[in-house]
Order: C-alpha cells, then structure tokens, then sequence
C-alpha cells in the first residue's frame, strides 16, 4: 500500500445517504478475483447510459483529479463487498468522508489502503456547503494528528481511527507486511518458547 500522512485535494461531493455496495460496484462485476479494471466501474449504473457513454451530469464525469470522495451518511452500506473498497481504490481516491460508514465497509477500505474519515453530520453539512459555494474548495485530511479542516473556512474537526490502522497507513502496509515487518520479534519469541517445552 502507499503510505501517506497529510492528503490536500478537492472533493467529488456525492450528497446521497445509504449509498449502498452494489451501488459502489455493481454485483456483475464481482466475478473477476483482481482488482483490475474496478476504477472504471467505480458507480457504474451511475457514471454511464446503457450504451455505454458517459452521463454528463454525475459528479465523477465532472470532477477529476480528486483524491477525496464526499459521501452522505451511512456510506457502504448492504453487503460485505470488499470489491468496493476495491473500486474506490483503484478509482484513486484516497479518502471517503461521511457522517457514519457501514463497520464491514469501514475496515474493507482501511485494509485497502483508503480512509475512512467519519465527521459529525453538522460539519459533513458545513464541507458540502463549501464546496456547493467553491467547487474547487479543498480538504486538507491529516492522518498523524487525526484532524480534517476546509481549506477555505478554516473550520475543522478531529476523527478517529483505530491506532493498529493508522500505524498501517502511515506506513504503506497492509496486513501481511506488518507480520513481515515483525518477522524478527516473531523468531525471537518462538526461540523463547521454544527454550520453555
């Protein structure tokens, strides 16, 4: 994964509550078993008419480059997907905010390598109010003090995320590499054990 402890970008504002999995990735793309082409799937029956072409009008087809998506309350939720986390991901963004996240989905996208920032819903109102008033307004999301501000007002607010998690964020691992990383301490405890049987 990639490591990142301060992200600074604009936002594709997605004002919908319960935005459910299979709306994140529709469920006749989860046959595939890699990750490779969930991007361009990433809201599917929303990005795209049936005949294939772009809808003008949703958020993705005209924002680009954001790093940060702006979901409304109760983002992921439905069934365990983890093919959504995946999407998310791959699509490149590095950060949903909502006002409550779906658990499952919530440690999908942790496990994925995305953050989920959780706000109360009186500053998830106050950030799409901002970017509805500048829709180049940007959020500067800081990992290592907790803390998300809008850029343009000042206002902010501090979030939390389980300490193991972060750890993993801060350092670009997952959870296979944490085991590596402890590969050491790991041999060094088995010779311990082994020195008691």
């Amino acid at each position: 994964m990639e490591a990142f402890k301060t992200i600074l970008s604009k936002t594709a504002p997605l004002p919908l509550e319960n935005v459910d999995t299979d709306q994140v990735i529709p469920a006749r793309f989860l046959k595939a078993t890699t990750r490779e082409g969930f991007g361009e799937n990433l809201f599917r029956d929303w990005r795209y008419n049936q005949d294939g072409s772009l809808k003008d009008d949703f958020i993705l087809n005209k924002v680009t480059g954001a790093t940060i998506l702006l979901a409304g309350k109760n983002f992921g939720c439905g069934s365990s997907l983890e093919h959504a986390a995946w999407a998310i991901h791959v699509y490149g963004f590095k950060v949903v905010v909502s006002s409550f996240f779906a658990d499952i989905f919530k440690n999908n996208a942790l496990n994925n390598g995305v953050l989920p920032v959780q706000v109360s819903d009186v500053f998830l109102a106050d950030i799409f109010k901002a970017v509805e008033n500048n829709p180049m307004q940007k959020l500067k999301v800081d990992l290592e003090n907790q803390l998300i501000s809008i850029v343009g007002t000042g206002q902010s607010e501090s979030f939390a995320i389980n300490a193991y998690k972060k750890h993993c964020l801060l350092n670009g691992l997952d959870d296979i590499d944490f085991l590596i990383s402890k590969k050491k301490d790991i041999e060094e405890f088995e010779k311990r054990a082994l020195a008691y049987t």
